[in-house]
């Protein structure tokens, strides 16, 4: 496949995969109960049992599989790295380009209830003015994307290559959206490519508090540093192991579907705003869904090195084109608005929602839509 093509692309598992994963899932060798009666020690045994269980018997792929095939795949090349994207083109011919992306432990499972509203509104009871055409790529490493073979694919370069991405499809004027690492590539979307990006959504806007308010802090600002107090001290070992030695966890999650699931569902718990379980805002079957986007390309190396690359270097250059952020209240890191509005020149849309965390489209996809339509009325203005 030349750099240039564009290629469609659907699932397909191999039968033997799957038997593969259910042997490994029916022979797991367990470690022993934790000795506390929560989530405290780490995701609890018996649930992840129940999981392994579910996945290894009851979970019907092949009904997930053509539901995800049921949205138009493509794979093209960009540095001769092979990127798999969604690409829902919008019934409305003056639908806004709309880039879409991931990070971690998420993937484009997360956008697949959106994408049919933010695409063709008017079917969803909504706004043709409204549209998107819909672009959702796999960032390298994760899914269907390729793996990549040197150093070097860190949020900068992931940035450049979607805007080849956008440029590819025809689409000289775009805006781009994003949580978690897709956040950190929304914003240097922004700020390389403020010529044909018209505008950046974030759900995770990376922030640093500004010292000046540090004496007045709001009762929100205060609640936002405990909250990153809490993930620095109980909750963030795994982004240290994963940008200090990812290759080394890689052996395990590759080889172990439990382990797999087990170290991504625990931060679906932690993340979500979930009352104390996952479950209560996903169903087992779309958690399940997201997990074999890390187990079936065995990705579990590939996708932590994101971490290696770029966790100690994010992107804090000035950002010029027009920024809109939308705070969910379980969110990991929360800005302030005043806090926002030192990072960004042009902060043009802000709310606070009620409810959500930290994988808003997944949790709360009438919510998330509601978000972007808003956050990029103004684009369709310029």
């Amino acid at each position: 496949m030349s750099d240039a093509a564009i290629v469609p692309f659907r699932i397909r598992i191999p039968t033997d995969d799957l038997d593969d994963l259910r042997r490994r899932l029916r022979t797991t060798r367990w470690p022993d109960r934790e000795t506390v009666d929560d989530w405290s020690q780490g995701i609890p045994l018996a649930y992840v049992k129940e999981v392994c269980a579910y996945w290894a018997d009851g979970y019907d792929w092949r009904a997930r599989e053509a539901r995800i095939n049921a949205f138009p795949q493509f794979r093209t090349a960009v540095e001769g790295l092979g990127i798999h994207f969604l690409h829902v083109r919008s019934p409305h011919p003056d639908a806004l380009p709309l880039v879409v992306t991931h990070g971690w432990p998420g993937s484009i499972v997360e956008f697949l209830e959106v994408i049919g509203p933010l695409a063709n509104p008017t079917a969803h009871g909504g706004d043709a003015r409204d549209a998107f055409h819909v672009v959702c790529p796999a960032i390298p490493g994760y899914g269907f994307s390729d793996k990549p073979r040197e150093s070097g694919w860190d949020v900068r370069r992931i940035a450049a290559a979607w805007s080849v991405l956008m440029a590819r499809l025809g689409y000289a004027r775009y805006v781009a959206q994003g949580g978690d690492w897709g956040a950190l590539i929304t914003t240097c979307i922004g700020i390389q490519d403020p010529e044909h990006c018209a505008g950046i959504h974030l759900n995770m806007p990376i922030v640093p508090p500004d010292p000046a308010t540090l004496a007045n802090l709001t009762a929100e600002e205060q609640s936002a540093l405990a909250a990153m107090k809490h993930y620095q001290d109980w909750d963030s070992g795994y982004s240290k192991q994963q940008s200090t030695r990812p290759q080394t966890i890689g052996y395990g999650l590759v080889d172990s579907p439990a382990a797999q699931a087990a170290w991504i569902l625990e931060k679906f718990w932690s993340w979500t705003d979930c009352d104390g379980h996952p479950e209560n805002v996903l169903s087992r079957d779309a958690l399940l869904d997201n997990v074999m986007f890390y187990w079936l390309p065995a990705a579990g190396a590939s996708s932590a090195r994101l971490y290696w690359e770029s966790f100690t270097k994010p992107p804090m250059d000035p950002v010029r084109v027009p920024v809109s952020c939308s705070i969910f209240p379980k969110e990991i890191f929360r800005s302030s608005r005043r806090w926002a509005e030192k990072r960004f020149e042009k902060l043009v849309y802000w709310n606070e929602l009620a409810k959500g965390g930290h994988f808003a489209a997944f949790e709360r996809p009438a919510d998330f839509v509601a978000e972007v339509r808003a956050a990029f009325r103004h684009a369709r203005l310029a």
